[in-house]
């Protein structure tokens, strides 16, 4: 066993972390920007990364080090995983302030930021003087989708390494080793999250998330009137709502009982003053987060709508080509035969336009109509 065990499919990635570990020549630099696709394992390498470096051995993967290095409990290394929409200036000075600090350990002082994609303008600004000026054993690990998707004047001066799509055998063979799940389920659920580990890992394991997949990939067969395209999208704000409040729930309970508790509301006697304010923030902070959520919930159902084009398209196109829903080819190839690719490719792209619409911050429920309009429109036409 080793910390790098559970990163699927990334034997380049891995072998350069290697290197950088036990030292060699020019291997080694303080602040490295870890990117690939969703479901690729960003986070997980990097945490592998961290906890390597804390190692006597390199990664072992049982050691202390290792073990609190990956959980997130080891003393040199700070893991930062924004649940806003957006990382503050007031997190990176915090951030900054924790890399300045020497290691404990006496080996490395690591900071891991999950979402360094996420990172506003003046966030940057506070970032770059400690990339630029590095603390000494300091060791930056950002995590985005893309470098396009950090701000140019700190990818500029961060190692890239690049992480691939996961084989869907890679990702079945985990899920079996790792999760008990049988082989059919294994084969099925990566499959369908088309190398996505942890939503492969989700739809394995749950039977909730499969039965609202399986909602998702029907609607191109119902959307024969506008009603039914307004419907439709009415319903998918609804369920992503749900689905976030369901996720986030008792943790908002948690938090505010905790704040409560620490600023001692509801013991006879305490203050109250300045309590208000703090209970606003905190509301606020939550209500960002489910909208987070509430988006990250979309964003799954345009990506199981994108796969079901895409079948349709294979089969109207690529014949032999292996389908990513083919437990629904009994539905997709009827749908194929009778419409045009020149209208699946309209509805692929009502989707891409939905996609950039919500990243533009117009109100879900509009993207959608807009796009299950159009979705409506190419399967009629």
């Amino acid at each position: 066993m080793s910390v790098w065990d559970e990163l699927v499919g990334q034997q380049r990635a891995i072998g350069t972390l290697q290197r950088a570990v036990e030292g060699g020549r020019h291997a080694m630099t303080h602040a490295w920007l870890f990117v690939g696709p969703p479901g690729s394992g960003r986070s997980n390498a990097a945490r592998a990364f961290a906890a390597a470096l804390q190692c006597s051995s390199n990664g072992c993967g049982t050691c202390n080090d290792c073990r609190t290095a990956l959980s997130g409990a080891h003393p040199d290394v700070t893991l930062l995983r924004t649940e806003k929409l957006s990382i503050g200036v007031d997190e990176v000075r915090d951030l900054v302030s924790r890399a300045n600090v020497s290691p404990v350990g006496g080996r490395w002082q690591v900071v891991v930021v999950e979402d360094a994609d996420r990172i506003t303008e003046r966030g940057a600004d506070a970032l770059l003087k400690a990339i630029e000026e590095p603390a000494p054993r300091t060791v930056w690990l950002l995590c985005a989708p893309s470098a396009d998707d950090v701000i140019v004047t700190i990818r500029s001066r961060c190692r890239e390494l690049r992480l691939v799509t996961p084989s869907v055998a890679a990702v079945a063979k985990l899920l079996m080793r790792r999760d008990g799940v049988h082989d059919a389920l294994a084969w099925y659920t990566a499959r369908a999250a088309q190398g996505h580990i942890g939503r492969a890992r989700a739809l394995a394991l749950n039977d909730k998330v499969r039965s609202r997949r399986r909602r998702i990939l029907v609607l191109p067969l119902r959307l024969k009137s506008l009603s039914d395209c307004l419907n439709a999208a009415e319903n998918l704000v609804e369920d992503a709502s749900d689905e976030a409040t369901a996720l986030t729930a008792d943790l908002d309970a948690k938090e505010m009982a905790e704040l409560q508790a620490a600023l001692g509301m509801g013991v006879k006697g305490a203050k109250a003053r300045g309590t208000q304010g703090a209970v606003k923030d905190l509301e606020e902070q939550q209500r960002i987060r489910v909208k987070r959520f509430q988006r990250d919930a979309i964003d799954r159902a345009l990506s199981e709508l994108t796969g079901w084009y895409r079948d349709v398209l294979v089969t109207q196109t690529a014949e032999g080509v292996p389908l990513i829903n083919a437990d629904l080819a009994d539905e997709i190839v009827p749908f194929a035969r009778g419409t045009r690719p020149e209208q699946t490719v309209r509805a692929l792209d009502a989707i891409l336009e939905a996609r950039e619409a919500l990243e533009r911050n117009v109100a879900p429920v509009l993207a959608l109509e807009a796009m299950l309009v159009e979705l409506g429109r190419a399967s009629r036409s």
